[in-house]
């Protein structure tokens, strides 16, 4: 396939690097690398419905797979409908990205140099689990759980 013929993907604007979705070892699918992404760079960010941090607990206790972040005391984003891949981001204790939340848009950053092929995760942090979930990264020094 030559530059003329190769097919043309577009991505949005807050998408900064080439990601692929795709099964994940870590848990369901995930976020993969599909160009080299250079640290401290904006690898892209997440656009979702905005709710109260009320309607963000209660929608977690309705669904197994939770897409929410907490932007404040307040307000919350649900991403359970967005279509930008980084939503499929998956958790590491050593993750080699991190999430920024910045003028209420959820960004994600590369903490190294990533790799094409690699998976991009992100350390949770605090979450609704509340240790009860168990961590599945493989990571060396996993926690155990989130």
């Amino acid at each position: 396939m030559n530059a003329a013929t190769a097919p043309v993907v577009l991505r949005p604007p807050w998408q900064k690097f080439a990601v692929d979705v795709k099964p994940s070892a870590i848990d369901g699918h995930g976020v993969f690398a599909a160009e080299p992404i250079r640290q401290r760079l904006k690898i892209g960010e997440i656009r979702g419905e905005s709710i109260s941090v009320t309607e963000a607990r209660i929608r977690a206790t309705r669904v197994e797979r939770v897409m929410i972040v907490e932007l404040s005391a307040k307000k919350a984003l649900d991403f359970s409908k967005s279509s930008d891949p980084m939503r499929f981001t998956n958790h590491s204790c050593r993750a080699n990205a991190r999430l920024c939340i910045r003028q209420g848009r959820v960004e994600f950053y590369a903490l190294r140099d990533i790799a094409p092929g690699e998976e991009i995760t992100v350390d949770y942090g605090d979450t609704h689990h509340e240790g009860r979930l168990r961590c599945r990264c493989g990571a060396p020094g996993c926690r155990g759980a989130l």
